[in-house]
């Protein structure tokens, strides 16, 4: 009695199955009502499970990466005092097998006791001298495995010893198999055992780290295949002069306010892309190439490519087209930190129609974004750099950046790309003209 069976939730309306990301606990552990038992994954939130019932952990549903259906046995607990949960509906086809299963079985002979063991266990024990203390476990000196094993763990377990500059091949697990828990690397952390000692000269690495790809990193997998498979991409890249605007920037900047405070050059970037846009409204759209149609968005709903620590995400800022520079800067700010602290919404996470990539400092000189499917154009910025130019009849340095932009050319011809490019270009070399009104 007590056995109950914790179901993968609903965890979203229309949702199916969710991805098993992490496992906070493990088969034997004991577990209070409410505590968060695992955390799932789902387009691209993660949601975490807590257990409605006490007890002791006695099967999991499933390692991590799997996929479960929304209804499908997560976890089963020993629950003590409260009656076994109804055991789930067996597939389609499997009647037959159950009936089986559920026919009479011979008896098996019961189990010798155990108890005769043990009472000699305890009597040994007792004859024991009371004198002899039980020496205490030496520290562990090099690597607990050998070299070229792979350490088990858990990706946030893996995440936390990256982000604290830990080789997990020093880290003895004491979980199943070896793995390494939180608990194993904390101890780690609060006492860590010395570094072997090496032989003068370099010695060969060979070690091999096997990173199973699962949650996040495995929806970017799929995405950027998926886009790079069925769309027709080609780049396009052009050189901008930002002198004026990084002026204008620098003078908006000097007098920051808690209200308005200081930009940097996305937001001018933002507000260029949507007057540009209302030129050229081929860029601003899905093409749903399973049917056939193409469909054009009045509304710019501006796609930010963002890292985060779990990967590249895109939260939207809807409705650019009705945002001034502040405005702009602030929402962009906002969504871009919501999803780097994995609080963004759903909604916040979904239904750009055209994306701005910017890889700030580390921008280059220039690269091949990918187009967010089903969106058409993505728009690349790379870094500043002052650089010699021509002018009125000498050289002069200027601030450059070049915008490296790739386009579905299945929806969107070269001509119009460029020309497209080219009028992002002119309001960024007049920047006046962002804040005037058509």
């Amino acid at each position: 009695m007590g056995a109950r069976s914790i179901r993968m939730p609903d965890v979203g309306e229309g949702v199916a199955e969710a991805e098993i990301v992490e496992w906070s606990v493990k088969v034997g552990d004991l577990v209070r009502e409410d505590q968060v038992v695992a955390s799932v994954m789902t387009d691209k939130a993660t949601v975490e499970i807590p257990t409605p019932v006490s007890g002791t952990v006695v099967a999991l549903g499933g390692g991590i990466g799997d996929v479960l259906a929304v209804g499908a046995e997560l976890i089963r607990i020993d629950a003590p005092g409260l009656p076994d949960s109804p055991p789930p509906p067996p597939p389609k086809g499997m009647a037959k097998a159950a009936a089986a299963a559920e026919a009479p079985q011979p008896a098996k002979p019961p189990p010798r006791p155990a108890a005769p063991v043990a009472e000699e266990a305890r009597a040994e024990a007792l004859s024991a001298p009371a004198s002899t203390p039980r020496a205490p476990p030496r520290p562990q000196r090099g690597p607990p495995r050998p070299a070229g094993e792979k350490p088990l763990a858990s990706p946030a377990v893996r995440l936390r010893a990256r982000e604290a500059g830990v080789d997990l091949s020093f880290v003895h697990g004491t979980g199943p198999a070896g793995r390494i828990t939180h608990d194993d690397l904390d101890s780690y952390l609060a006492r860590p055992p010395e570094a072997p000692t090496r032989a003068p000269g370099r010695r060969p690495n060979l070690s091999i780290e096997t990173i199973k790809v699962v949650g996040m990193r495995r929806r970017i997998a799929q995405n950027m295949a998926e886009s790079s498979r069925r769309v027709a991409h080609f780049s396009y890249v052009e050189e901008v002069d930002v002198t004026g605007l990084e002026e204008l920037r620098a003078a908006l900047n000097a007098r920051a306010t808690e209200e308005r405070p200081k930009l940097s050059m996305l937001p001018f970037l933002m507000l260029a892309i949507v007057k540009a846009v209302a030129d050229f409204p081929q860029v601003n759209a899905h093409y749903d190439d399973d049917n056939d149609v193409i469909e054009r968005f009045g509304a710019v709903h501006l796609g930010i490519a963002t890292q985060t620590p779990v990967g590249l995400m895109v939260p939207v800022v809807r409705h650019a087209e009705t945002l001034g520079l502040y405005e702009a800067a602030r929402e962009m700010r906002r969504l871009t930190e919501a999803a780097r602290q994995g609080v963004a919404q759903r909604e916040e996470l979904s239904g750009s129609t055209i994306t701005l990539t910017s890889l700030g400092a580390l921008g280059g000189i220039a690269s091949t974004p990918v187009v967010n499917r089903p969106e058409v154009a993505i728009v690349g910025v790379n870094k500043i750099v002052v650089r010699p130019v021509w002018r009125d009849g000498g050289f002069v340095p200027r601030k450059t950046m070049n915008l490296s932009s790739s386009f579905d050319h299945r929806v969107v011809d070269g001509h119009d790309a460029a020309t497209f490019i080219q009028r992002v270009r002119a309001l960024l070399e007049a920047p006046a003209s962002l804040f005037i009104e058509d």
